[in-house]
């Protein structure tokens, strides 16, 4: 079983930052295949922010690929969001995933941009 440790989220002012972190542990003996990050708005479906492979392959939503920027270290099994210049309508849940057998998802972590 996978479990997920999100932290890193938070309020913060329009134009600043901040730098999500998800950390997998359990039962596993190898690395997922992919690691990445959904959100959730109020009302709105969840959608992909962005993702990387086992290989460092990265995908980013064609609208925040200029301020947001994926990483991740295998070691720690742990995938990293950074997020810069932030706007009112990042406002959401973050989601960390991961790509095992199945995809396995965190409990979410909540960003509020906001002044």
């Amino acid at each position: 079983q996978v479990q997920f440790v999100e932290s890193g989220g938070g309020l913060v002012q329009p134009g600043g930052s901040l730098r999500l972190s998800c950390k997998v542990s359990g039962n596993i003996v190898s690395a997922p295949a992919a690691m990445g990050w959904y959100r959730q708005a109020p009302g709105k479906q969840r959608e992909l922010v962005s993702s990387i492979t086992s290989a460092g392959t990265t995908t980013y939503a064609a609208s925040l690929r200029s301020r947001f920027t994926i990483s991740r270290d295998i070691d720690k099994r742990t995938v990293y969001l950074q997020m810069n210049s932030l706007k009112p309508e990042d406002t959401a849940v973050y989601y960390c995933y991961a790509d095992y057998l199945v995809r396995t998802w965190g409990q979410g972590t909540q960003v509020t941009v906001s002044s």
